[in-house]
């Protein structure tokens, strides 16, 4: 895609990059990215792909914006309350940067609409506040062959991977057995989700452009009272009942990435 005066002049700081470019700028301004969840984690994420310059944003997340989810969803205003917290989300980040399309669905990952949503998109961020929508959205892209971030968090601890059907584990392979989650009582910092957020962003840029190595058969795990980061080899289940004998297929350009994990 063609960029215009303004995204040459929004993006020059990024473009000047070493091996970024106007060719990355150009698959951003092409890419469609689902974003499910978008609350502390999936808002700031989707915040700095907006930022970034991805060309189109697709925001899923059900129910209404509570009182306490204002310590974290930066997208948020305190005169939201009570209101769709998705529409909101929007609305913030097409003031932000008008120059991103942004589609807004009131409603969780289920069943029926989950293999819509993956087909609408290139990739897939994974940052929904419950493993019952993470394993039906990690279950679609496998279907579909979609690239998936993984990222979540508890209290002060957090992990992230990328997840590759056919290349990489999936979901499943990494969590055969759910833990235990809380859905509306878990306790979180702000400034922890938005760490995580940011980086899922940055796992996505690498993904749609090849600038730089994303996370592939790695799992990154946070120690945020700490500040201890470590990567753990992740390895793929031949048998899962999600992914056994699915190959990888995709329009994003990740010949590189696919090369760096033989």
């Amino acid at each position: 895609m063609v960029l215009t005066a303004i995204e040459l002049e929004r993006y020059r700081r990024q473009i000047m990059l070493p091996g970024f470019g106007e060719e990355a700028q150009q698959q951003l301004k092409s890419a469609t990215v689902l974003v499910t969840g978008v609350g502390g984690l999936g808002g700031t994420a989707a915040l700095y792909l907006a930022v970034a310059g991805v060309g189109r944003l697709i925001l899923v997340r059900g129910g209404e914006l509570r009182r306490d989810d204002m310590n974290r969803q930066i997208l948020m205003s305190d005169d939201w309350v009570g209101k769709p917290r998705v529409f909101k989300a929007k609305e913030t980040l097409q003031s932000i940067n008008p120059d991103v399309e942004v589609d807004a669905v009131f409603d969780y990952v289920t069943s029926d609409n989950a293999d819509l949503l993956v087909q609408s998109a290139d990739i897939a961020l994974d940052c929904a506040h419950n493993f019952l929508e993470r394993d039906l959205l990690n279950a679609a892209c496998v279907r579909w062959h979609k690239p998936m971030v993984e990222a979540a968090m508890d209290g002060m601890e957090a992990y992230l991977t990328t997840i590759i059907p056919g290349v990489t584990p999936c979901l499943s392979c990494l969590f055969p057995e759910k833990p235990e989650w809380d859905r509306r009582g878990f306790s979180v910092l702000g400034a922890v989700s938005g760490t995580l957020g940011c980086l899922t962003a940055l796992e996505a840029i690498k993904l749609i452009t090849g600038f730089s190595q994303p996370l592939l058969s790695q799992l990154l795990t946070m120690d945020l009272n700490q500040l201890m980061f470590a990567k753990r080899r992740s390895y793929r289940d031949p048998n899962c009942p999600v992914c056994g004998g699915s190959h990888y297929s995709t329009s994003l350009p990740v010949d590189r990435v696919a090369i760096a994990t033989h």
